[in-house]
């Protein structure tokens, strides 16, 4: 079973027409699959969008009235997700967004290297002409920013959202994580944390590349280079003493 769960917050405009081409993309590459998508506190019509798919599809919809943020939205859909699952070593979680950044059409890439044996699929992004200038700058900042202080063995990039993680992952990961949260910081700092939390109790983690497309989506950018640095910068340091580098060793 495959669990597909989306964070979402004022995607009114794409969140609809995304799980159609999810629909679609296992129309044509039949699994068992699920939906959940938790509605942060959006502000525009992304409820209303999401109730007719609630009913006809059996699409689950979950979330707050009042926004929570990204990484608090991750943890919640993450414990929905793997709360009732029977088969844990068979199962998988599929993290994407709900603004077209993370093509459906590429979740047979993911599933395929989760089937061959991986416990993590990392989709990783390459940094196209046409990808907004503030991500362009961003990401290339990143990779120095990181290099001394978080990383996983393998993973060229490991700020990107989409990735699979076989359930019982997720579930050691929340044990080690006790009453704390599993997921902290904003954008980007939430899906470095999402990593380096699974990656210790991964036998095989494995990239590949998912070129996403910001081309597609109405809204402009939220990533602010500047000001996302100097926080990916003091997140990765804080990293340091909250998730220790040594325990990764030896995971790929």
């Amino acid at each position: 079973m495959l669990h597909i769960g989306i964070p979402a917050y004022n995607e009114a405009p794409t969140i609809g027409v995304l799980i159609w081409r999810i629909r679609k993309v296992f129309a044509e590459f039949p699994r068992e699959y699920a939906v959940t998508v938790f509605n942060d506190g959006s502000t525009d019509s992304t409820a209303e969008v999401l109730g007719p798919y609630s009913e006809a599809l059996g699409i689950t919809v979950m979330g707050r009235e009042q926004r929570v943020g990204y990484a608090r939205a991750l943890d919640e859909l993450i414990r929905a997700t793997t709360a009732a699952v029977r088969y844990p070593r068979r199962d998988a979680v599929i993290i994407m967004q709900g603004d077209f950044t993370d093509q459906p059409e590429h979740l047979p890439e993911l599933i395929k290297r989760f089937e061959g044996g991986a416990d993590i699929v990392v989709g990783e992004p390459s940094v196209e002409p046409l990808d907004p200038k503030p991500v362009r700058r961003l990401r290339k900042v990143t990779p120095w920013l990181l290099r001394r202080l978080a990383s996983v063995p393998g993973v060229r990039d490991p700020l990107g959202s989409y990735r699979l993680f076989r359930v019982s992952v997720l579930r050691d990961a929340l044990k080690a994580a006790g009453a704390a949260p599993l997921v902290q910081g904003e954008g980007w700092e939430a899906n470095l944390d999402l990593l380096l939390a699974t990656a210790p109790h991964a036998r095989r983690i494995e990239p590949v590349l998912l070129p996403p497309r910001y081309d597609l989506r109405p809204r402009e950018s939220r990533v602010r280079p500047f000001g996302d640095a100097l926080r990916l910068y003091r997140f990765g340091r804080n990293l340091r003493v909250r998730r220790p580098s040594p325990q990764l060793a030896g995971r790929s």
